[in-house]
Parts: structure tokens; sequence; C-alpha cells
């Protein structure tokens, strides 16, 4: 049984120019999913699913494989990751590879850690009926007590029937934490939804989650790097 995992990085970023190669903490920002990746010991090939020329070569000098070049009409702001994903699974895991398994792993999650990606792997291992296992964290404040702006500038609940109930005695909610996406290779192929009953959370603390799309978003990964380094959660 073969496993695959797919790094999606496409070039062309607008908010962060050159956000998947960009040094991060003294390393390319890709590295950090590359080498996490590696480190798991659970794939027998790595490959990154690029347009750019300039990644391609990073991924390759990194250890990864880039067996094709993304199609231009899968590499801009409107592509998804399913749309992505079913490319490079029906080009790379089709019949007779016995490829079982496709991780998606985003290439820029500097705070993947291999073992969350091995926990992925056994929950969804151990659960045939289900189609993936993906990472997701806790909201730290209750989405039920949002508030919004309106065109006066003035302030609403957006859920006026929780006004009044005590944090503490509402339900948890959870999102998606923007790491990896174990997926069957026939989920992948039949485009079943991620965020759905056909998938298992792997829920990963807040303080190994960071979105990275706008520059503060990056200098807010770097700070939490720089603490995380600090206190020893995590390595070089």
């Amino acid at each position: 049984m073969s496993r695959l995992a797919i790094i999606p990085a496409r070039g062309g970023s607008k908010r962060i120019p050159g956000k998947n190669i960009k040094p991060f903490h003294g390393k390319p920002m890709l590295a950090y999913s590359i080498e996490a990746v590696q480190a798991s010991g659970l794939f027998t090939r790595i490959v990154v699913s690029t347009d750019d020329p300039a990644i391609a070569q990073l991924a390759l000098q990194l250890g990864a494989e880039v067996p094709f070049s993304r199609p231009a009409h899968l590499a801009d702001d409107h592509a998804t990751t399913l749309a992505v994903m079913q490319h490079a699974v029906a080009t790379l895991a089709g019949p007779g590879t016995g490829v079982e398994y496709v991780c998606c792993v985003y290439a820029t999650a500097p705070f993947i850690q291999a073992a969350d990606l091995q926990r992925g792997f056994a929950l969804l291992a151990a659960q045939p009926s289900k189609s993936y296992a993906f990472s997701v964290t806790d909201f730290a404040f209750s989405v039920q007590r949002a508030i919004r702006i309106d065109a006066q500038g003035a302030i609403a609940a957006l859920y006026p029937q929780y006004r009044e109930v005590r944090s503490q005695d509402l339900e948890p909610a959870f999102h998606d934490a923007g790491q990896f996406y174990w997926g069957r290779t026939a989920a992948w192929l039949r485009a079943d939804p991620l965020f759905s009953a056909l998938a298992l959370p792997v829920v990963l603390p807040r303080y190994l989650v960071q979105d990275i799309d706008t520059p503060h978003d990056w200098r807010r990964a770097e700070l939490m790097y720089q603490a995380l380094l600090a206190s020893g959660e995590i390595s070089v």
C-alpha cells in the first residue's frame, strides 16, 4: 500500500509575493511542510504541485518530486484545493498505482508537526467508512457571541438569541486549521465534500495554528514561532 503527499504551491501570490518560498526563520516557507512530511515516515512519494519554475526548483532541492507542471486554470485565484487535488490524484494515483491514501499538505504551514500527520493517518485508517481526516482547532472565543457593525457604525449581536447565555454554556466551535487533509484516493477522485460527516477532526492546539494570507498574518506567525522555539515546544 502506497501513500502519497501532495503539497499545492502555486506561484503568483498577491498579498504576500512569493510567500511559498519566502524565508521564514531562516528557511524557505515550503521547507517546513516538506520536512514534516519527510519526518513522518508515512509517504512513498512527496510531490509538489506547482506552476512556478522557482518553486519547482526549490522543491527538488528539498527532496520532493515535481513530476508535472500544474495547468494554468488550476493556478489562478479561483482554483480550489479540491480541484487541485483531484488533478494531482488523477495524474499520480490512478488504477494500478497501489495508492490508497493521499494527504494534501499546505505549503504555508510552519507549525505542522510530523506527529500530527501520523495521528491523522491512524485516525482515518481506523475508520473505513470515512473519507477524510484533517486538522482543526477551536475558536478562541464563542462564535455564538459574535457581533457585527452595521452601516451606521452601531454594534449588534450576530446571534441575538445567545446574548444572555454564558460563554461556558455555549457549544464549542471549531475551524479548519489549514495544515493537512488526509483522504482516501477514491474520495479525492469522487470529490467527496471535506466539511461533512465523511470527515474526521484532528484537533490541534490553537498555539500551533496560524493562517498566513496577509503580511499581518506573516508577522504574527513569526512571533508565534519565536515564542514556541523559546519554550521548547518546537525545534528548528
